[in-house]
């Protein structure tokens, strides 16, 4: 379909993979200028590509939130309906062409249910979710998730005829370098008017993110905490901003004990919304961060970067563009596997805390 006139763009979840595939979101619309292109996402993750430019568009377009904690309660009676009501939108919806960008069963479900003449995903899917794609793309696993992504859109490129898909900035495999990949992300005006308005946002302020899912990927909160120090004996900022998800405050308590005696560490754990988080790494002099969303946001966002590194694969999860801003020490033979404890814990504490400091320092 060379002109299609609606075009869906799934990619649900986690957060920093919603950061980091907005370069589909552009690649797509630089292929169909008057589409009108809508992203299905996590209703909590909206803020994070709600005020794209590729989404604002003349022709429309926007996010189409996908409620996951509440529909994804199939024990609950009613929720079996509006799950129902939900993919009858998808449907109605008419869209033309579909992209799964997410590869799992449930967007490859949402995918089939359009009915799109059109849907694109990859051939290797897991949990068998090619079944719902009549354009399926072979990407290695190998890639970068940025690059695997964009391979999606080879085949729509070659259908629009673009030439080697270089005018619409897209595709891993046909010769387009990291330049083309616009990662770009934008702050709601809302948070950012709220960012303003808060005293401790001005000024010069480093944010940590030292929170993460897996334990694996954690660098112990001690040494977080003596990095803060660090930094502002160092004279390197004037204030620490510390950030992460609710329920994850427990992960830093020696770094909350010393934000609660120190009125220079300010403690936004857990009382941030996406976009705010978004408006406060904005203002950010630098991230310091392990694995997680704020690392991708931040390359979103263009900021200074310090990513900590341990079990998982940064040449194919890490900041893409941005290998040079991690730190990550992992001995020849040892797994990379984050689901497990071990050796991520070890790996993780390799990173010495003079070494971030002299890498917040450079950057800074």
């Amino acid at each position: 379909m060379n002109n299609p006139g609606r075009v869906l763009l799934i990619r649900p979840s986690a957060l920093g993979d919603v950061c980091r595939s907005v370069p589909v979101l552009v690649g797509l619309r630089r292929l169909y200028p008057s589409a009108r292109i809508d992203w299905l996402v996590q209703d909590s993750f909206a803020e994070a590509v709600s005020e794209h430019p590729a989404l604002r568009s003349a022709s429309g377009g926007g996010v189409i939130p996908f409620a996951r904690k509440r529909l994804g309660q199939l024990h609950v009676p009613t929720v079996w309906g509006e799950l129902v009501s939900f993919v009858r939108g998808l449907r109605s919806a008419r869209y033309d062409l579909v992209v799964d960008a997410q590869g799992l069963l449930r967007s490859a479900l949402f995918t089939r249910a359009t009915r799109a003449p059109v849907r694109v995903g990859f051939v290797n899917a897991q949990e068998g979710g090619a079944f719902a794609y009549n354009i399926k793309v072979h990407a290695e696993r190998s890639l970068h998730a940025v690059e695997r992504m964009m391979r999606l859109l080879e085949p729509l490129a070659t259908r629009a005829g673009v030439g080697a898909g270089a005018e619409a900035g897209v595709g891993a495999g046909v010769g387009v370098g990291v330049g083309a990949f616009d990662m770009s992300l934008y702050v709601p005006t809302a948070a950012r008017a709220w960012a303003e308005a808060r005293p401790e946002l001005r000024g010069r302020y480093v944010v940590l993110a030292p929170s993460s899912r897996w334990a694996s990927k954690r660098w112990p909160a001690g040494s977080h905490a003596r990095v803060a120090a660090g930094l502002l004996a160092g004279g390197m900022c004037e204030r620490v901003v510390l950030v992460g998800g609710r329920g994850e405050e427990d992960q830093c308590g020696p770094l909350l004990e010393v934000a609660g005696s120190d009125a220079r560490i300010v403690d936004l754990m857990g009382k941030t919304s996406v976009g705010q988080l978004m408006a406060v790494l904005e203002r950010g002099a630098l991230l310091l961060g392990s694995d997680s969303a704020a690392v991708h946001m931040a390359v979103g966002l263009k900021r200074p970067l310090v990513a900590l590194y341990g079990p998982t694969d940064a040449a194919r999860v890490g900041p893409f563009g941005r290998l040079g801003d991690v730190l990550q020490h992992v001995e020849p033979g040892e797994a990379l596997d984050h689901k497990r404890d071990e050796p991520g814990a070890t790996q993780m504490a390799r990173i010495s805390v003079d070494e971030v400091l002299r890498a917040c320092r450079g950057r800074l």
